[in-house]
């Protein structure tokens, strides 16, 4: 699903020659660095970047990776992500089960005011409480949201800010295949999402990679308008690879008084669509 020798060239080809001082012309048809520049910023034989290229060389030490890391001007996610792809020929780590503890369900009871989910690497949605069910406007169990964003096109309106969540999932599904290249589940979701969306091949052969912590969600819901909601990543101190995602908003605003408002109208209907505590089965 994803390998060093690609993730160096897409990372050589997006490197300013002039910011690594190579003087360019109107001559240069290569696009970013070409390969004997990356091996000599680099400090390594050329033969020897040429083969971390075509994947023929082996477990590169932490130096050369370093070294690559400062030539390409990679950034903190994407140096980690670079040392875990040359690990990988070592140890090919197995995908993690998604299995919530009955703990952290009680967790998301505990949220009453801000939509609440408990994903996996995959973006399945494994658990969410009774606010995340009304936000989404569908039951939680079975629900990824990659294919929700890239796949469900009636879907595509409620978010407020489609293309950067297109980013934002894609960069975080490269993350998960770096870390769980054997993941048959993730193979067969980003095959998918690659077979049914132009968008998500065109972003997917980038090789981006980004570390979800935080930041702005908007939201255009159907029954409430406009919700400009922060959301919060939690990380699980485990190994599940499981994340608890909480979705607030500023106290006073127009979307506090929208989320009071659609946890009402989930009461006065009846709440069709029961979503606390549900998950999806492995």
């Amino acid at each position: 699903m994803d390998d060093l020798a690609g993730f160096l060239r897409t990372r050589r080809s997006r490197v300013d020659p002039a910011s690594a001082g190579i003087p360019t012309d109107s001559r240069r048809r290569v696009e970013g660095l070409r390969r004997e520049e990356v091996a000599h910023l680099s400090g390594v034989s050329v033969d020897y970047y040429v083969r971390l290229e075509q994947g023929r060389a082996t477990q590169p030490s932490e130096q050369v990776l370093d070294a690559l890391a400062g030539v390409l001007g990679l950034d903190e996610t994407e140096r980690e992500h670079l040392h875990r792809l040359a690990r990988q020929r070592r140890r090919r780590p197995k995908a993690p089960a998604s299995r919530v503890r009955p703990e952290l369900l009680r967790v998301l009871d505990l949220v009453a005011d801000a939509p609440a989910v408990i994903m996996n690497h995959r973006l399945d949605v494994l658990a969410g409480n009774r606010l995340a069910g009304l936000l989404y406007g569908r039951p939680l169990p079975g629900l990824n949201t990659a294919r929700h964003i890239f796949l469900e096109e009636a879907e595509r309106g409620l978010y407020a800010d489609w293309e950067n969540c297109t980013l934002d999932a894609v960069g975080h599904l490269r993350l998960a295949a770096g870390k769980y290249p054997e993941d048959p589940r993730l193979a067969s979701l980003i095959g998918e999402l690659a077979m049914g969306s132009e968008r998500f091949r065109r972003l997917w052969a980038r090789a981006d990679v980004c570390a979800r912590t935080h930041g702005r969600k908007a939201y255009r819901h159907p029954l409430v308008g406009l919700l400009e909601l922060h959301q919060e990543n939690f990380s699980l101190p485990d190994a599940s690879g499981m994340e608890l995602l909480v979705l607030s908003a500023a106290p006073g605003s127009a979307t506090e008084d929208g989320l009071r408002l659609l946890g009402g109208l989930g009461a006065d209907s009846g709440d069709p669509q029961p979503t606390v505590n549900t998950q999806v089965r492995e």
